[in-house]
């Protein structure tokens, strides 16, 4: 059964540019004081922004259905048409059963009023009696933590509590569409795992999830289908790890692969030149990402432009902040002008989540330097999880996986 139909929804804002945006404050009220004695007959300039393009979804009962894409790609504003909060500049959305959203911190809230009122508030906004607030009541303070403060203003909760009875509410007010935008975005670990796990509930009890997150293993872990867009247009619909997979392979700026057709186009020096440099998953089935599970195969090639050369290659692997996470060097050997080849492997289990770039050295005699080929390839892990509830970042650039040990109880005497 179809619980969520969106038709061509495109939604316009105008955008208003009144000045210079370079003018200081000085400039600002003159030509303020100048429009109050003098008003001007000119118009502000306005400028048509699109922030939804021709989106048509159609999500099923039941559903878990994750919306991914970078910042302004019009994941949020589509959340907005769909809890009808803002209208569609144009196409239809038809919404079968009762919605409850957790969009934005404090969304929803009245800042005047405890969170005890807040709770029935929400509840009756949702179309629900008192009696059914009721039932759920002491449930929703016990997850969202704020039992001290169950009588306070809200205006006075954190941001952090704020979310947690906001999304205490809504997912235990029993919605049939449950739509969270970046909850794990604030919260400590034992919330984003309990808020995990109580999404996991929702989807398994038969309602509708429609999940938003930049965390990309969390999405994968909770919901079995996707939607990518990118600036304001669905890009792909369907399961959810090929969509995230798009969605990776677009953004991400890999430099997988480089080569030189000639010793003269390559980089380098009257010594050596390089002629190619790759980074492959060493498996047979072909993989457009790699996540941490994946083992890797740099080849590497330069022509040796001397007459006879003792030579060998030192590998640095590098993560985006500048550690370097290893350094390792094939053996020596002596050779003549011509086509050297070298190959490194790395594991699958071994590197963290996480970009790396890799640089290469070429030495001379086990000792000098002849050329040090900087930033050659740079490339992503993906997370990849299972067994566990916990989707933070996991610490640390390498993450080898741990075997399984045999463990006997024995009894007491």
């Amino acid at each position: 059964m179809t619980v969520l139909n969106i038709e061509n929804v495109s939604k316009k804002y105008q955008l208003h540019q009144k000045g210079n945006s370079n003018d200081d404050l000085r400039d600002t009220l003159t030509r303020w004081s100048k429009n109050i004695l003098k008003p001007s007959s000119k118009k502000s300039k306005t400028e048509e922004f699109w922030a939804l393009k021709d989106i048509n979804l159609e999500v099923k009962q039941g559903d878990r259905l994750g919306l991914v894409g970078a910042n302004g790609a019009g994941k949020s504003t589509l959340l907005k048409v769909l809890s009808q909060i803002t209208e569609p500049t144009t196409g239809i959305v038809r919404v079968k059963g009762r919605m409850a959203s957790l969009l934005e911190v404090g969304t929803g809230f009245h800042p005047e009023l405890t969170g005890r009122e807040n709770i029935f508030l929400n509840g009756a906004i949702l179309g629900m009696h008192k009696s059914e607030i009721l039932k759920h009541f002491e449930a929703i303070v016990e997850f969202a933590g704020i039992s001290k403060f169950i009588d306070t203003p809200v205006k006075r909760y954190s941001s952090g509590m704020y979310v947690r009875l906001g999304f205490a509410i809504a997912a235990h007010l029993e919605p049939e569409i449950l739509v969270v935008d970046e909850v794990l975005a604030v919260g400590d670990a034992d919330f984003q795992k309990k808020s995990i796990g109580k999404m996991r509930d929702v989807s398994n009890s038969g309602r509708t999830l429609i999940f938003v997150s930049h965390n990309l293993t969390a999405v994968q872990g909770l919901c079995d289908k996707g939607a990518y867009l990118r600036g304001g247009e669905l890009i792909k619909y369907g399961k959810i790890d090929e969509v995230v997979n798009e969605y990776v392979k677009t953004v991400s700026k890999f430099q997988l692969k480089q080569n030189w057709a000639t010793p003269e186009e390559g980089p380098g020096n009257e010594q050596v030149r390089i002629k190619s440099i790759s980074l492959l998953s060493n498996e047979t089935i072909v993989r457009d990402n790699f996540d941490t599970r994946t083992p890797l195969k740099m080849t590497f090639e330069y022509w040796n432009l001397m007459d006879s050369a003792e030579l060998n290659v030192s590998l640095f692997l590098y993560s985006m902040t500048g550690e370097c996470v290893f350094n390792i060097g094939d053996d020596a050997k002596i050779y003549k002008k011509g086509i050297v080849s070298s190959e490194c492997l790395i594991p699958g289990d071994f590197l963290n989540d996480g970009s790396y770039y890799i640089s290469v050295m070429i030495v001379k005699d086990r000792l000098a330097p002849v050329y040090f080929f900087e930033d050659a390839l740079a490339f992503d892990i993906i997370d990849y999880r299972e067994g566990t509830d916990w989707y933070g970042k996991w610490p640390g650039a390498i993450r080898p996986k741990m075997i399984s040990i045999n463990s006997v109880q024995k009894e007491l005497l």
